[in-house]
């Protein structure tokens, strides 16, 4: 797998790698990653065809995703720790 390219965002890490007849475009931000793979075809090929494909639609469903993402493992944290441990600690 190889990077062909970075798609500027300002706040999430976009790269978008080739391997074999697939490209990916991968999603970055603090602890969450999504990834979307794509088999290549004559429309889909290259770095700039990637770039038309991320639009505005797609990155902000992106977005929703991870905010559903950080509220599930929240979630699953608070269900996982023993009541009033998820608080922290008193400091004086």
């Amino acid at each position: 797998m190889r990077i062909i390219g970075h798609i500027d965002h300002p706040t999430l890490k976009i790269t978008v790698f080739k391997m074999d007849n697939k490209l990916s475009v991968k999603f970055e931000t603090g602890l969450y990653e999504q990834t979307f793979k794509f088999r290549e075809s004559n429309e889909l090929s290259e770095f700039a065809t990637m770039q038309t494909l991320v639009d505005e639609r797609l990155v902000g469903e992106v977005l929703e995703n991870f905010g559903r993402m950080h509220r599930a493992k929240n979630e699953a944290l608070m269900r996982f720790l023993p009541k009033g441990e998820a608080e922290f600690e008193e400091i004086i």
